[in-house]
């Protein structure tokens, strides 16, 4: 028997020849407050070939990620071939982080690898999407107030606005503030209920800020309001709290935004932790590591919502798999990443379509991103 040999193309041994990161604190400007920032990390990877991916992470100790890319990641990688992100993936785990931690390794290592995923779509000449398998060209999204707005009126206004411009899903932020009490959330809540009223989809986020006794009591004083889940609602993400929540409360529960390795994910699941798992790829370790954890969420029939930001990241992944259901327009972020890159695809009517242009889709706006580079 003949064995068929595959021609050797020289296009498969490109390299890569340098590794940045920068971190730059970018303004925004919101209905509802004064000025606020968010400091971002981004990486561009280049290569021999002169395609240049782009990655991006966030306010998880942004210093050091910006510094453990430059000086760890960075001499790792060059001169090893882009588009065997796997490969690549694996050999940082390998030898970085033999002890699985997760922090600043996975901001790290998940801003590398988008943009090696956003070299690889350049380089076939495909989205990412479609690379990671092309489920579908739209997404469904949700658009998040992501500040502690105490005034019942002015939230659900901004709401009420969100509503107005199309959006069909919103959350809003519990737990947050000094003033946070469950009392005051159920009534902030129950006001954008009102506001928007029973067709569209309300969810709410404690950014980890509750206990599971305050959560259990907010969730009870919601009883008649309908939440399409509860995010992160207890101290650290704990999965035994979690459990326990779930067990007590119809409310669905979310969690996985910022845990970095499908180990963590993989915790939650298999604790009966959450209802939603939501894998950030900015957070967890890239496409690489997002897309098991997508897998176990499906296998253990778990709801997969893309939660945590960065959404011109995320929708890839969300898309290009069949499993995933929502990707997450976070006001504060959206905002940055409409002023970092160059005229990116906006959400309509309760959906966004995925770009067709190779790799993410994303062109860099440097003469915006210069004046807020981080010295």
């Amino acid at each position: 028997m003949t064995l068929r040999t595959l021609d050797t193309d020289e296009s498969f041994c490109m390299e890569i020849t340098r590794v940045h990161s920068t971190t730059y604190t970018v303004p925004v400007d919101l209905p509802g407050s004064d000025e606020l920032d968010d400091t971002i990390v981004f990486v561009t990877v280049e290569t021999d070939e002169g395609i240049s991916g782009y990655g991006e992470t966030g306010y998880l100790y942004p210093e050091a990620t910006a510094s453990f890319i430059n000086e760890q990641i960075a001499p790792e990688i060059r001169g090893r071939n882009p588009l065997e992100t796997e490969r690549i993936w694996d050999h940082l785990y390998r030898e970085l982080n033999p002890r699985a931690q997760t922090g600043t390794w996975s901001t790290a290592v998940s801003a590398v690898d988008i943009a090696l995923w956003d070299i690889k779509g350049k380089h076939y000449d495909q989205p990412v999407w479609r690379l990671l398998g092309g489920a579908s060209e739209t997404i469904p999204v949700y658009h998040t107030i992501g500040r502690a707005i105490r005034d019942e009126q002015q939230l659900a206004d901004l709401a009420s606005d969100l509503v107005s411009d199309g959006a069909t899903r919103v959350k809003v932020v519990v737990g947050k503030g000094e003033w946070a009490t469950p009392r005051i959330d159920a009534a902030r809540v129950t006001a954008v209920r009102d506001a928007v009223g029973d067709e569209i989809g309300l969810s709410m986020d404690a950014n980890y800020l509750y206990s599971v006794d305050e959560a259990l009591e907010l969730c009870n004083r919601l009883e008649s309001v309908s939440i399409d889940w509860f995010e992160e609602p207890v101290y650290g993400n704990d999965a035994s709290l979690l459990a326990d929540l779930r067990r007590r409360t119809q409310v669905p529960i979310g969690a996985g935004q910022n845990e970095g390795h499908r180990f963590r994910h993989r915790e939650l699941i298999e604790n009966d932790a959450v209802d939603v798992s939501m894998p950030n790829v900015c957070f967890t370790g890239g496409f690489t590591e997002a897309t098991k954890v997508a897998g176990m969420a499906a296998a253990f029939n778990r709801r997969l919502v893309h939660g945590g930001g960065w959404p011109y990241q995320n929708m890839h992944l969300y898309a290009g798999l069949a499993a995933g259901q929502l990707v997450e327009f976070h006001d504060i972020v959206w905002e940055v990443a409409n002023k970092i890159y160059e005229s990116p695809p906006q959400p309509s009517d309760g959906s966004i379509t995925l770009p067709e242009e190779p790799g993410l889709g994303l062109v860099p706006d440097w003469d915006e991103l210069r004046p807020y580079e981080d010295e």
